[in-house]
Order: C-alpha cells, then structure tokens, then sequence
C-alpha cells in the first residue's frame, strides 16, 4: 500500500487547515475573551452589589452575600452559553443535553443539592442571623455566624477557630441560637449552713444585683429557698436576667461578688458553704417564676 502523501495532497490539507483557522481561531479567541471578561464584571458586579446593598441598609445583610452570589453566577452562565454560541455550538442543542443530563447530574450530586436547598430554607425561615452565637448539638458545631451561603455557612468559634459548616447539617438539626432573644436567664445556687439569716441573705444579694447594670430589672432578679438539708442547712437559688452580650461576663464574676458581699458582713454563719452555677432545665417551675413579658424576641 502506497501511503505516501503526495504535494497536491500537502496543498489540500494546508488549504483546509488554514481555512479552518481563518475560520475558527478567531471565534476561539473572541469565545475566551467574552469568558475572561465576564469574570471579571462579574467579579466586579457582585462586590458593587455587596458595597451597595451594604449602604442602602434595606436589605438583611443574612442574604446579602447570597444576592452577591446569584448575580455573579447568572453572569458567568450567560458569558459561558454566549461563548459556546461564538464557536458554533447550537445552544438550543445544548440546553437540550443539559436538562437531559440534569438527572444524572442531580443523582451524582445529592449532597450539594441538599446544601442548597437547605441554604434557601435557612435564609427564608431566619433561624439566625449573621452575628449571631448559635449551636448545633447533634453535630458538633457551634460559632458566631459570619456568612451563609448558598451551600455552606461560615462560623467562628469562640476561641477563634473557622468552622465550615454544610447548610444540610444545620437544617437537619435541631439549632440553638444563643442570641436571638434579648435576655439570658442566670441561675445560681448557693449552700448556707444552718441557722443563716435568710431575709438578711436575701437582701444582701438583691441590693447587689440592683446595684449591677448588666442585671435587667424587669424581669426582676428572684431568690427563694430550693432545698433544707441536714442539719438545717438550706440551700438558696438566685434567678437573674442579662442581656446576652453581658451574660458571660456576668456569670463568670458573679460566684465571686456573692461569696465576697456575705464574706465581708463578718458573719460566719453568712458565709456560703457552696455555690454553684447552674442551668435550669427546660421542666424545672422555677424558669417560669418571673414573667418575661419584657424579654422580648428580637424581630423576624
């Protein structure tokens, strides 16, 4: 078999290559430079987006990041359609393949899906906001929220570790948000030997919580007796409200400022055996001893 190429051959195939390049390269470079360009006015739109929506202050900065985003992938989807138009790809064809594709596609990935829509269901329902403090038992994961995208949420943690937390795993879970309500209920306990003055006690401890202005006022700070040991010991609670930027600090100096106030009355009889700081459960009455009528919500 004679497989030599001869030079009206040579001819032919040059003249088709340069036709073809003639032809194609330059929708192949004008197809990329639409693509190039488009990132970067997408790039551009969806910081001026962020910039304006960020100063008109109308719009919930929850969903700012998300508007930012659909507009820069809107942009990017139109740049790469109109790109495969410019090398000949039939895009009617293509819309074609896709949405035969979109099943397969969709099978493959479940779990991205399931971030989006749970993404969609979190920005519409408001469990949180950015800014605040929330926990996700089940998982694990608990941080301040910095961002919440389309498929993940962005927290910090209160020792400064970044958690990237998928939006199926918040959505699924049940959800704590520690910053949602105005006020956090404070409960301490507080173990007195027997033949303690209990009024005296009582109106120790009220006159230094009225005296603290991270205290609310309403509801008020209440005091009764929880238990009677052997002996006559008993052991006191103190229920006290604080809004939630101050409940930390709060709790933390406030075993110290009671044990020092009965201490500094000279009277061993004042001075607690114990005190404790303790976390009400959900069916414990005492929770309900004061009306939060005041302790508002903080709106939808």
């Amino acid at each position: 078999m004679n497989t030599d190429i001869t030079p009206q051959q040579l001819d032919i195939y040059a003249a088709t290559a340069w036709t073809w390049a003639v032809t194609f390269l330059p929708r192949l470079f004008t197809a990329l430079a639409i693509l190039v360009v488009a990132w970067f006015i997408a790039t551009w739109v969806s910081r001026l987006l962020r910039s304006m929506l960020r100063r008109s202050g109308h719009v919930d900065e929850t969903v700012q990041p998300v508007l930012a985003a659909i507009v820069r992938y809107s942009i990017l989807i139109l740049a790469f359609v109109a790109a495969l138009g410019q090398i000949g790809v039939q895009t009617a064809s293509l819309l074609a393949v896709i949405g035969a594709a979109g099943l397969a596609i969709g099978l493959a990935l479940q779990g991205t899906l399931t971030n989006i829509a749970a993404g969609i269901m979190l920005l519409w329902l408001r469990p949180f906001r950015l800014g605040d403090y929330v926990e996700i038992p089940a998982n694990g994961i608990a941080g301040r929220v910095r961002e919440i995208g389309l498929f993940v949420c962005l927290l910090e943690n209160f020792d400064g570790v970044f958690v990237f937390a998928p939006n199926s795993a918040i959505w699924n879970s049940a959800l704590r948000n520690h910053s949602r309500n105005a006020g956090r209920l404070i409960a301490v306990t507080l173990t007195l030997p027997a033949g303690a003055e209990l009024e005296r006690v009582r109106t120790l401890l009220l006159a230094m919580l009225a005296e603290d202005a991270r205290v609310m006022k309403s509801p008020a700070p209440r005091i009764f007796v929880e238990s009677y040991g052997a002996g006559g010991a008993f052991v006191l609670n103190c229920g006290l409200w604080a809004s939630h930027g101050e409940a930390g600090a709060l709790q933390r100096e406030l075993i110290e400022e009671m044990r020092r106030r009965l201490v500094a009355t000279g009277d061993e009889k004042l001075v607690p055996q114990q005190i404790t700081r303790t976390i009400p459960p959900d069916s414990d009455p005492s929770r309900l001893a004061a009306s939060r009528t005041d302790v508002l919500t903080r709106g939808i």
